[in-house]
């Protein structure tokens, strides 16, 4: 008798080659399972879920009726993400928040309330990024955010001499990350810059002004080294 697999069996199985012994399918297994019970509690308090939710170990979703998550959401282990904003937090299909990661539009102490962030479908958010969403951040389709990158939607205003900057506030600015960017490791895209899609900021770049669709950057601060259109 053969056994006929639905599709979605058949791209899980996929993901599992020749090089994967029956011990370390199974421990991963075990290992989604628990995170498949934690995410069943914890999305009792989002605003909106659908399908599965993944979640690691010591994660910390505050505010959590400010979140919607599509399909598949995955947080990784120790992740956060403060949901206390005007936009919210709102999260698309099979999307990943990695190891340590920080998402915060809002200070954990008061203040004023941050915009939000808006991520779309099969997007990702690296370990150990942080996405500072005082101003409103939105991020397309299939973007890949490698490790350790840093988003700042706000600048802090040091015109005055005669007080501390910490006291004269901050300018917000939307930052957006259109479809089917990389943005490599270590780099950093600074308040009221728009990505065009399609385009890749190389490691350690620091991202000051708009990029091109299809654009290669790199550089402190970034600079347009190519276009994919050429290659």
């Amino acid at each position: 008798m053969k056994i006929k697999l639905s599709n979605s069996s058949k791209k899980r199985l996929e993901r599992f080659n020749e090089n994967w012994n029956a011990l370390d399918i199974l421990t991963t297994y075990i290992r989604l399972s628990i995170f498949f019970i934690r995410g069943c509690y914890q999305r009792l308090y989002f605003k909106k879920s659908k399908g599965l939710v993944l979640i690691g170990k010591q994660v910390s979703i505050r505010y959590a009726h400010n979140l919607e998550v599509g399909k598949d959401f995955i947080i990784e282990d120790y992740a956060e993400i403060n949901c206390l904003s005007k936009q919210k937090i709102k999260i698309g299909n099979r999307v990943t928040i990695g190891k340590y990661a920080i998402i915060r539009p809002s200070n954990l102490y008061g203040g004023e309330i941050g915009e939000g962030l808006k991520i779309g479908n099969n997007s990702n958010i690296g370990p150990y990024s942080y996405i500072g969403c005082s101003g409103f951040i939105e991020i397309g389709n299939n973007v890949l955010i490698s490790p350790r990158v840093s988003i700042y939607a706000e600048n802090h205003v040091f015109i005055h001499t005669n007080h501390p900057i910490k006291e004269q506030g901050v300018t917000k600015q939307f930052v957006k990350i259109e479809d089917d960017c990389w943005i490599a490791s270590n780099s950093i895209i600074l308040a009221g810059v728009t990505i065009g899609k399609g385009s890749v900021i190389a490691a350690g770049s620091v991202v000051t002004k708009d990029i091109p669709p299809f654009s290669v950057v790199a550089g402190v601060p970034a600079k347009v080294i190519k276009s994919r259109n050429a290659l």
